[in-house]
């Protein structure tokens, strides 16, 4: 059974008159922005699949002219291979069970796969043979993103001359992949790691199958603007330009947050209202734990369908529906001093790790998707 859609965020909410938070897509929104990687990154686009594996959104990314996919679990490669016939799926988490790597291999034909370290090449190639194309991933230098994740994964310098010339040794295709980290404000971040990629691949003597510059592109809030993903794809032209590559090496991106943010916005209704502190259906246990983990600042409004609402603002703490009392949403939000039990919050922008990221937490989880007609998700016009 097909999704429902609707023709905007109150005509869903006069429909439904929902007392359940409500997760909205905007389907256009996201083919808009998947058109703007494949027609401006200067190589092959990869959707992250971990960031919002929901059907609205694949199919959204499928529609746009995505074929191939990062993905980091046998369930996420088993997703995206029985939902579509005609894409590539790429085995992109540094870490597999010898059992995933199996299956990925027999029941899928997965054929790209990433390692940082001599143990997990070697597994690899025990259970899934020589012939695969191999990344390795190399470190990059933190402190330019909101999440560090060389902080958890990559090689360095060394190690990974030697693992590369381990892959051709064990008679596979070697590659090379990098992420400068998740929500990376500064685009020189990319140039950094190219240098790196340079130095390591003229020590090991190869020549990649392809060079994947990872995810990273990052997504405006309330608050900071971020730069233009035109920025990002000039920074990276550029790079590989400098060091020979472009036009020469094949270039792979597998963006995730940049491609599908400002594509979803979250209703959340006020159940209970005590003074500055609004109660609501949906906290940080849910689809609103990257407020907390990424300091993010989502833009808010509040509907109301019976009548209009004060143009007078003033700042409200949010808490969640547990009973748990860290569920709070980190800083206050300006809302209309008059909003009450009853009114909806459209919190915009929260594609990313929202529904992928959620619990059941005390018998609370958001499980009605809808999506959107148009191409202007309605917190993101504010």
């Amino acid at each position: 059974m097909p999704d429902p859609s609707f023709a905007s965020v109150p005509d869903m909410l006069a429909s439904l008159r929902p007392s359940y938070p409500v997760m909205c897509f905007w389907p256009e929104r996201i083919a808009i922005t998947a058109r703007r990687f494949l027609n401006g990154f200067p190589g092959k686009v990869l959707y992250a699949v971990k960031c919002n594996p929901h059907a609205i959104v694949l199919k959204a990314m499928h529609d746009a002219g995505i074929r191939d996919f990062d993905t980091a679990s046998l369930n996420e490669i088993a997703l995206v291979n029985e939902r579509f016939s005609d894409v590539s799926c790429y085995f992109n988490h540094p870490v597999k069970s010898r059992a995933a790597i199996d299956s990925a291999v027999r029941v899928y034909g997965v054929n790209d796969f990433v390692v940082d370290h001599p143990s997990e090449l070697k597994k690899l190639i025990d259970i899934a043979g020589p012939g695969h194309i191999i990344q390795v991933r190399l470190r990059t230098p933190g402190g330019v993103a909101t999440f560090d994740l060389s902080a958890k994964f990559g090689a360095d310098e060394d190690a990974g001359v030697e693992l590369l010339r381990e892959v051709v040794a064990r008679q596979s295709r070697p590659a090379v992949s990098f992420h400068v980290g998740s929500q990376c404000r500064k685009a020189s971040a990319y140039g950094k790691a190219f240098e790196i990629v340079a130095r390591v691949l003229d020590r090991a003597g190869v020549t990649p199958e392809y060079i994947n510059v990872g995810g990273g592109f990052p997504v405006s809030d309330a608050e900071v603007k971020a730069p233009s993903l035109e920025e990002f794809f000039s920074q990276i032209s550029e790079s590989a330009t400098r060091y020979g590559y472009l036009g020469k090496v094949p270039l792979l991106c597998e963006p995730g947050r940049g491609m599908v943010a400002d594509a979803a916005s979250l209703i959340t209704q006020v159940h209970l209202r005590k003074d500055n502190q609004l109660y609501l259906n949906e906290g940080i246990y849910g689809s609103l734990s990257e407020i907390v983990y990424g300091d993010l600042r989502p833009p808010l409004q509040a509907i109301r369908l019976r009548g209009p609402l004060s143009d007078e603002m003033r700042p409200f703490t949010l808490f969640g529906p547990t009973c748990d009392s860290n569920d709070v949403v980190p800083h206050q939000f300006a809302l209309p001093k008059d909003i009450s039990e009853g009114d909806w919050i459209e919190v915009g922008g929260v594609g990313a790790y929202s529904n992928a990221l959620q619990s059941s937490f005390n018998g609370f989880t958001t499980d009605t998707f809808v999506a959107i007609r148009g191409a202007t998700p309605s917190a993101l016009a504010l």
